[in-house]
This record gives structure tokens, C-alpha cells and sequence, in this order.
């Protein structure tokens, strides 16, 4: 009998892209009222037009840019920190043998 233990478990997605988007623009929309600012008032805190802000607040669309200057002018620019942490090693193994990549394999 194999002594090993084999993790068959798939990656658990908590939400879709579409359910990412929507929380984000929820949650920018709750900060800036939160902040007691208008529309405007963010616009211009940001040096974003009006009407972009707008649009982000309806649909949830938006340019990484107007995201991280968004979070700026809310006092949210940290949290970008943790997007993309590094994996966390499985074994002292992974620690010996890691090696930092600079391309993929894979297409």
C-alpha cells in the first residue's frame, strides 16, 4: 500500500471575476460616502472625470489606474499590498529546492 497522501481537493473559488467587480465597486462606493464625499468631491480629490466615476460606481468597470488613484483618495491604497502574496510552503522541501522563476512553462 502507498504511504503517501495524495490531495485530489480542487481550489476553492469563493466568488466569480463578475462578484469581485461588483464587491469592489460596492465597497469604493460605501468608502466614499463613509468619507461624507460626493461624486464630485471624489472626482476631484482624484483628478478623475466625473463622469468615469460614475460609470465605476454604476458598472463596476474600471482601468487598474483609476482603481489604485480611487483607493488613494480613499485611504485604501494598502490593501493593495496583498493582492498576489507569495504561496506559502507546503514543506521544508519547498524551501530548500525554491528558486526564484522568471518565466512560465506553460502557454
Amino acid at each position: 500500500m502507498n504511504d503517501k497522501i495524495v490531495d485530489n481537493t480542487l481550489p476553492l473559488k469563493l466568488a466569480s471575476p463578475f462578484e469581485i467587480k461588483e464587491g469592489l465597486r460596492r465597497r469604493a462606493k460605501q468608502r466614499r460616502l463613509e468619507a461624507n464625499l460626493t461624486q464630485e468631491g471624489l472626482s476631484r480629490r482624484a483628478n478623475v472625470s466625473l463622469g468615469t466615476l460614475k460609470h465605476f460606481e454604476k458598472t463596476g468597470d474600471a482601468s487598474i489606474e483609476f482603481l489604485l488613484v480611487i483607493a488613494f483618495a480613499l485611504g485604501a491604497e494598502r490593501e493593495f499590498d496583498e493582492l498576489f502574496p507569495p504561496r506559502p510552503y507546503k514543506s521544508i522541501d519547498d524551501i530548500i529546492e525554491k528558486r526564484q522563476r522568471v518565466r512560465g512553462r506553460r502557454k
